[in-house]
């Protein structure tokens, strides 16, 4: 079960929150600070934070640059008032990984959330192995044969995705929303042409494949 800790300072709002996440299987702390979120990550480990902006004693922007300073990477999901493009460029330069702004569609809450866990699930494992060719996440590596090949970030993102589960079909969207994030300004079709730019550079490869499921999207094939 996925823990999220919740930091908002509107009581109403926070055991909306709780309830809702609760009731969709996660494990669910609350605070009602910055500061107070500080005192229980150090002390227990959460898989997403989702942090208001405008929070008494320490509010957001300070308390995700805090543990960004530390070496934190945990997913935060920046939720606040503030509409404004500086409000919203000054959060993600504090290091979150997405932003909302309030009112909150809960539902919409619920796919950010679930596309922060997977896109973090990926960095953490690393490394993805099928036969004699190898992903490794630190480098961006395509590894085969002996052959070390460097891939651009998003091919990378994308095979390594796709690799994670072979046999599994991934649909553009699902794939969209994890490698190019929920607000990209990007369209299905970008999906295509970075696969037809690695079907190019695997051409010879003779672990896998990836297969094109028509109408739908994509899915990595033993060979």
């Amino acid at each position: 079960m996925f823990k999220i800790l919740i930091a908002e300072d509107d009581s109403e709002l926070r055991l909306m929150f709780q309830r809702f996440l609760t009731r969709n299987g996660f494990d669910v702390t609350v605070v009602s600070n910055g500061q107070e979120a500080l005192d229980i990550l150090s002390q227990k480990f959460f898989d997403l934070i989702i942090s208001d902006i405008m929070m008494p004693v320490l509010d957001g922007y300070e308390l995700v640059r805090s543990l960004r300073d530390s070496g934190d990477a945990t997913p935060i999901l920046m939720i606040t008032a503030k509409s404004e493009y500086e409000d919203m460029r000054l959060g993600f330069l504090s290091g979150t990984d997405d932003y909302m702004v309030k009112p909150i569609n809960i539902n919409e809450m619920l796919l950010r959330i679930n596309a922060l866990l997977r896109r973090a699930q990926m960095v953490n494992k690393k490394k993805q192995t099928i036969g004699g060719t190898t992903l490794e996440f630190d480098t961006f590596s395509l590894i085969s044969n002996g052959e070390q090949v460097i891939l651009p970030q998003k091919e990378f993102l994308l095979l390594y995705k796709l690799f994670s589960s072979p046999g599994k079909l991934f649909t553009r969207q699902q794939l969209m929303d994890d490698i190019w994030g929920y607000n990209t300004d990007s369209d299905l079709h970008t999906i295509d042409v970075h696969i037809g730019r690695l079907r190019e550079k695997l051409r010879d490869n003779l672990d896998f494949e990836i297969v094109t499921m028509r109408g739908i999207g994509f899915k990595v094939v033993k060979k």
